[in-house]
């Protein structure tokens, strides 16, 4: 871990959360080195955009985004092997990576739905909330019945018992648009937990900024079917 990056105090009091300044300088790594490390995927952005009217400012005028990205589909056999834990590989069946996001109809006929993903500092939280749009090609948005059909089976039964508590539909902060979110309560709890099983964490007391982002999107990926390089892990 090199001096010069910001690093958050990781003491027992420590409640899981991280300062906007924080978030944006994270989001701008993780950017960068996704950009650079993992090929054939849309590229994560960091977009400029003031917050309207009405709505409280974090000191982050902007957010993290990632657009067009096409789901991988699975396999029964994936749907009982992939898991929430892990991060080795980006997806759970290494034989549905795209390098084409054009591609919009699988081998098995069924179209393919886009994916927008868009990571957004709340102010009220203090953690990183993905918000995200799923629609067809020609544009007609999903409802949430029609997510199911794109999820892992682990999201799917999650989805099934806690439909709208495990993800909600909430006004977009800076598109003034629905966008399906999933709800930030719990989310400093369990960073506090990762970080506190990390022996390397513990024993420096500290933890550079752009480990926290990393290590919340190993959590939120699997969500959607997705995981974390570990190569990406490695270099932050």
């Amino acid at each position: 871990m090199s001096s010069d990056k910001a690093i958050i105090d990781i003491s027992p009091s420590w409640d899981g959360t991280i300062t906007s300044t924080h978030f944006h300088i994270a989001a701008s790594t993780f950017a960068e080195l996704w950009n650079k490390l993992v090929l054939g995927f849309p590229h994560w952005s960091w977009i400029n955009s003031p917050k309207r009217l009405g709505f409280a400012s974090t000191g982050v005028q902007g957010y993290l985004s990632l657009e067009n990205m096409i789901l991988p589909r699975f396999t029964e056999e994936d749907q009982h092997q992939c898991g929430l834990d892990g991060i080795e590989d980006l997806t759970c069946s290494s034989e549905d990576v795209f390098d084409d996001t054009a591609i919009l109809v699988q081998k098995d006929g069924k179209e393919r739905h886009h994916y927008d993903f868009h990571v957004i500092y709340s102010s009220s939280f203090r953690v990183p909330v993905l918000y995200f749009r799923a629609y067809c090609s020609d544009g007609e948005p999903l409802a949430i019945e029609d997510l199911e059909k794109d999820f892992p089976a682990y999201t799917a039964k999650e989805l099934a018992i806690s439909k709208w508590t495990f993800i909600t539909q909430e006004e977009h902060p800076y598109l003034n648009r629905p966008w399906y979110t999933l709800h930030p309560c719990g989310t400093s709890d369990w960073m506090k937990l990762l970080f506190s099983n990390e022996p390397s964490v513990v024993s420096q007391v500290g933890v550079a900024v752009e480990k926290y982002l990393t290590s919340w999107f190993s959590v939120v990926l699997p969500i959607f079917g997705l995981k974390i390089p570990l190569k990406l892990s490695l270099d932050v």
